[in-house]
């Protein structure tokens, strides 16, 4: 009897039946991010969204993609794969919300060594999680099985989003100037950045995630793994009412390296480290790896995941309106004339 083709691709290492029945399981968290603009379902060879041109004048599409990074080894350690899926989410409708745009639809890339369904689901699910919490839906994606070329139990997790904005409402940094308010917003641990870092100091393993930290008040696995904060709705509302200047959605590089890209020349960050919520894991990474202070905020978002520049008779209404949100904020500094770049102090 002649060899199937799908015999023969299975014998290779790929389960087609698997890559379907993975489909079947993700619909219904998918079909839950649906919002108006999304045209048919997944399953074609694209993912359709009608633009609501009619509620702009000029409009601007705005885009990001971003991944999860080395965080992924700790989801593999734990077994735990329905949050990491919105990190992915949240590094990339972040940085499209700090243009000042709203994201409309995303679409996640997942390249595993062997398709799980059961786990395919409970990623696809944290996407879709983190399409809800950021308005946007979830209208396509692709699993890629790649036997041989990565371990069976691995995957790697990448997304991209595309968002719209009215051109005139952007946030292009034209309007920061000296004497701005610079207001931090708190992150929910380490996010998604600096994790090569964190798993060094710790020398991460399957005996080190499960150590309870009194000062964590959790296992050293439960505060990493914490999900990435999504501002994107919080940031709307804000943009709503009060004109934002600048926005730096604080990633990989920390403060020294994100701060100074939403600044013009001239301009000075100085931002008051006392003023800032530091989070106890940051202290811990710090001293169990014998870091330095700059090292650390050239890092890690050290507990703010956002910093805001408005008017600096704005920064109160600023603040209560993210407050209401439900964000933790506060004024951590202001604007100088000086030389391109961010000060601590």
């Amino acid at each position: 009897m002649e060899k199937s083709y799908s015999d023969s691709y299975a014998a290779a290492g790929v389960d087609v039946t698997a890559g379907y029945k993975s489909v079947e399981l993700i619909k219904s968290h998918v079909k839950n991010t649906f919002i108006p603009g999304v045209i048919g379902g997944i399953g074609g060879f694209g993912g359709m969204f009608e633009l609501p041109w009619g509620e702009y004048k000029n409009p601007v599409l705005v885009s990001g993609t971003d991944g999860v990074g080395t965080k992924l080894k700790l989801a593999f350690l734990m077994d735990k794969h329905d949050t990491i899926g919105i990190d992915c989410v949240a590094m990339c409708v972040n940085d499209v919300a700090c243009s000042g745009a709203k994201p409309l639809f995303f679409l996640d890339y997942i390249a595993c060594g062997k398709n799980y369904p059961e786990k395919i689901e409970q990623i696809v699910k944290g996407v879709a999680e983190g399409c809800v919490l950021s308005g946007c839906a979830l209208v396509g994606g692709e699993t890629a099985e790649h036997p041989g070329l990565m371990p069976d139990e691995d995957y790697d997790l990448a997304g991209f989003t595309v968002g719209i904005g009215e051109k005139d409402k952007l946030v292009s940094g034209e309007h920061l100037k000296s004497g701005d308010a610079l207001i931090g917003v708190v992150s929910s641990g380490v996010h998604s950045n600096g994790f090569s870092l964190v798993r060094k100091v710790f020398n991460i393993g399957a005996d080190t995630i499960g150590v309870y930290y009194d000062e964590l008040g959790s296992t050293l696995g439960e505060e990493l793994i914490t999900p990435t904060r999504i501002y994107v709705k919080p940031l709307l509302t804000l943009m709503d009412s009060v004109r934002v200047n600048a926005i730096s959605h604080i990633t990989g590089g920390g403060f020294y390296e994100n701060v100074p890209r939403m600044l013009n020349d001239n301009t000075l960050a100085v931002i008051e480290k006392n003023k800032c919520h530091k989070k106890p894991i940051f202290d811990l990474i710090q001293k169990t790896g014998g870091i330095s202070e700059h090292d650390m905020y050239n890092t890690f978002n050290m507990g703010t995941g956002l910093v805001i520049a408005v008017d600096s008779d704005k920064a109160d209404e600023a603040v209560r309106i993210l407050t209401d949100c439900g964000e933790q904020a506060a004024v951590i500094g202001e604007i100088k004339d000086g030389e391109k770049g961010v000060e601590l102090v």
